[in-house]
C-alpha cells in the first residue's frame, strides 16, 4: 500500500495527524504546531507544500517490481478528503487544483502499466470523509439522509473506476453507519456486473459497520490482520514497515521500522496461512520513498528471487503446526 496525502506535510504522529490535531486535540499535536506553524495555520494551508517535485511513477514502478510485488494499493483519498487525482467531485481540494498540480495517482497506473503489467494496479479510497459538512450533516441525522453519499462517496467510486480501471478496490472508512447508508450493494452491484472491470476486479471487506471479515473477494478484518492459523475464506495482511504509522513520518527512529527478519517472519507466517501480504509504504511530501522504506522491500525482492516459488506457486498445507520441533 501507499500511504501518501496531506498528512505527508507535517508528516508528524502519522496518517491521523489532522483529527489528532482538531478533533482529538492530543497534547503533543498541538504543541507541534505551537512550536512549527504560525498562529491560524489551516491543514488546508499544508496543500500549498504538498509538493512531489521529486515523485518519479518510473522509479516506484521498478521499486515495486524488484520488490517482488504482484499488485499494489494507491491511497487516492484518505480520510481528509483530498484527492490524489483530479476528482470533479471534489473541487479545490485534489492534487491537480491544489499542491503539486498532477494527477498522481493516474501517473503511476499509467506507467505501471506500461512498464510493469503484471503488477496488478489497486486503489485505496476511503468512504467518509472527517470534516466535510455533507458528511456531518448526514451523522448528524442519524444517516437518515445520504446527500454525502449520493453527491461525493459514490461519484467517487465510479469515477476512479471509470477513468482508471483498478483491479483492486480496497475501502476504508466505512464504520460509523451501515452498509445501507454507503449504498454499498447498490456499488458493488455495478462494479461485478456492468462496470469496466467486472471480470478482474477484486473488493476487500469494508463496506459498512459489521461488514469486516463477512463480506468481500478477501477480508482484511482488521489492520495488520494475522489470524495465525489457516483460514477459510481468502485474506490479507495489511501492514506496515513503520510500527506506529501508515503515513511517513519525520520523528521515527530505526528500532520504528520492522528489521528483514521481522518482515520475512510476518511473510511467511502470512502465506502458510493462505493471505497475502500487504506491505505499506508512506512516501514524503516531495515524493520520495524513504531510503529504510525502499531498503526493506529490497530485500524482501532478494529473498523473493531464491525463495519465490514457496510463496507464489504453493498452497498451505491443510495440517498446520504438526511439529514437536521448534521452527
Amino acid at each position: 500500500m501507499i500511504c501518501w496525502g496531506l498528512y505527508s506535510v507535517p508528516s508528524f504522529g502519522n496518517e491521523w495527524f489532522w483529527n489528532a490535531w482538531q478533533s482529538s486535540h492530543s497534547s503533543k499535536y498541538v504543541k507541534f504546531m505551537e512550536e512549527n506553524f504560525k498562529p491560524n495555520f489551516t491543514y488546508q494551508d499544508f496543500a500549498a507544500e504538498f509538493t512531489a517535485e521529486f515523485y518519479d511513477p518510473a522509479e516506484w514502478a521498478r521499486l515495486f517490481n524488484a520488490s517482488g510485488a504482484r499488485y499494489t494499493v494507491f491511497v487516492s483519498k484518505h480520510h481528509e478528503g483530498y484527492t490524489m487525482w483530479p476528482s470533479r467531485y471534489s473541487w479545490n481540494w485534489n492534487s491537480m487544483d491544489v499542491g503539486p498540480k498532477r494527477d498522481l495517482f493516474g501517473d503511476l497506473t499509467r506507467t505501471m502499466r506500461s512498464t510493469t503489467p503484471h503488477i496488478h494496479v489497486g486503489v485505496y479510497h476511503s468512504l467518509y470523509e472527517w470534516y466535510n459538512p455533507l458528511y456531518l450533516e448526514d451523522k448528524n441525522n442519524h444517516y437518515m439522509t445520504n446527500d454525502f453519499v449520493s453527491r461525493k462517496t459514490l461519484p467517487e467510486l465510479y469515477e476512479l473506476v471509470k477513468d482508471y480501471q483498478p483491479e483492486v478496490i480496497w475501502s476504508d472508512g466505512d464504520w460509523e453507519a451501515k452498509d445501507w447508508y454507503w449504498n454499498s450493494t447498490i456499488f458493488l452491484a455495478w462494479l461485478f456486473n456492468e462496470s469496466p472491470v467486472k471480470d478482474t476486479v477484486v473488493v476487500n471487506d469494508r463496506w459498512g459497520a459489521g461488514t469486516a471479515c463477512q463480506h468481500g473477494s478477501f477480508y482484511n478484518c482488521q489492520d495488520r490482520y494475522n489470524p495465525g492459523v489457516l483460514q477459510t475464506h481468502k485474506w490479507e495482511n495489511a501492514m506496515t514497515l513503520d510500527k506506529q504509522s501508515w503515513g511517513y513520518r519525520r520523528e521515527a527512529l530505526a528500532t520504528d521500522y520492522l528489521s528483514i527478519h521481522d518482515l520475512l517472519t510476518t511473510l511467511a507466517q502470512t502465506i502458510s496461512c493462505g493471505g497475502n501480504l500487504l506491505v505499506n509504504v508512506g512516501p514524503t511530501h516531495d515524493g520520495r520513498i524513504p531510503p529504510i522504506m525502499e531498503e526493506r522491500l529490497r530485500q524482501l525482492g532478494s529473498w523473493l528471487d531464491i525463495n519465490g516459488d514457496a510463496v507464489y506457486d504453493s498452497t498451505p498445507w491443510v495440517h498446520q503446526n504438526d511439529t514437536v520441533t521448534p521452527g
